[in-house]
């Protein structure tokens, strides 16, 4: 079993927490609203058990991690405060990032606005697509009333059996989140439901950055309609398993089992841009020893 560890460190001199599991392949998991790396311990390790190095961080105004300042609370801005956080923690290779609900909507900021640093992105029942049907009217999910995203909630963790699953994982950082800062809770929420991050995913799609979307077919907090336009924004088929918003919480295993082709794709991608830096480094080296032969044979004995 991957052992994860908790880490802090500051980011612009504000406390930022994560956790880190694994040895390979780099992998940023970003969470979903109200919660924490702590809610996705097991999460983490189906990944890293893949040979990856899982990097959780806790996002700002959650888990220990210091808000971001006013001017900044935006998609942008936590986009870069994890370009930010990456650069303190000494890492720069490019990752595949993996985003669920909420941090699906960070991830999506973060690869448009900091593409190099992206390898792929896996998008699990993410905020974004900005589409709620109402009755046979589509509309924007702006137009979705609270009451009725509250409404859907508690559908997120029954039956039984999955909500004994779930309830005491997302205790682990609901709780404390509510008690600590419920004021950031609820800054977020709106953020979240103002999110339209269609654009975003069609000059990825257009960059030619690998996608893939997966979206849990008894999801009420994000309806098929909005998974189904980020699908077509992203133009990908995207992938339907059985399951509500968290079902990756309720069962790491098969998430796991999932994005193991993402995994191996990436895997090889990184392995083929090795294997061509190696090659350039012999070139340049041969290249040197010949033009150095070539000089000592012009020298006059």
């Amino acid at each position: 079993m991957v052992t994860v560890v908790d880490r802090r460190t500051f980011v612009h001199d504000r406390p930022a927490s994560y956790g880190l599991a694994g040895e390979g392949l780099p992998v940023l998991l970003l969470h979903g609203w109200a919660l924490g790396q702590h809610t996705y311990r097991d999460v983490i390790g189906a990944i890293a058990e893949q040979g990856c190095q899982v990097i959780a961080p806790a996002l700002p105004g959650f888990g220990g991690t210091a808000e971001l300042p006013g001017d900044e609370f935006s998609l942008r801005g936590y986009a870069q405060w994890l370009t930010d956080l990456l650069e303190t923690i000494g890492l720069d290779e490019p990752l595949v990032v993996v985003g669920h609900s909420f941090g699906g909507g960070v991830s999506v900021r973060f690869a448009h606005d900091h593409r190099a640093r992206v390898r792929a992105l896996v998008l699990v029942n993410s905020i974004g697509g900005s589409a709620w049907k109402r009755g046979r009217t589509l509309r924007s999910i702006t137009e979705r009333p609270l009451w009725d995203w509250g409404l859907h909630f508690p559908g997120d963790v029954w039956p039984l059996r999955q909500a004994t699953r779930v309830l005491p994982v997302l205790a682990e950082d609901l709780v404390p989140n509510l008690l600590r800062n419920p004021r950031a809770i609820v800054k977020v929420a709106n953020l979240a439901r103002r999110a339209d991050l269609r654009d975003e995913l069609e000059a990825l799609r257009d960059s030619g950055l690998p996608i893939s979307i997966i979206w849990g077919r008894r999801d009420g907090i994000i309806p098929r309609e909005s998974f189904e336009a980020l699908c077509v924004a992203s133009g990908v088929e995207g992938t339907v398993v059985e399951g509500s918003h968290s079902w990756l919480l309720a069962d790491p295993a098969h998430f796991g089992e999932i994005i193991t082709n993402d995994v191996n794709v990436a895997k090889a991608a990184r392995d083929l841009e090795r294997r061509a830096a190696e090659r350039g480094t012999r070139r340049k080296g041969l290249r040197r020893v010949q033009s150095l032969s070539l000089w000592h044979q012009a020298q006059p004995d």
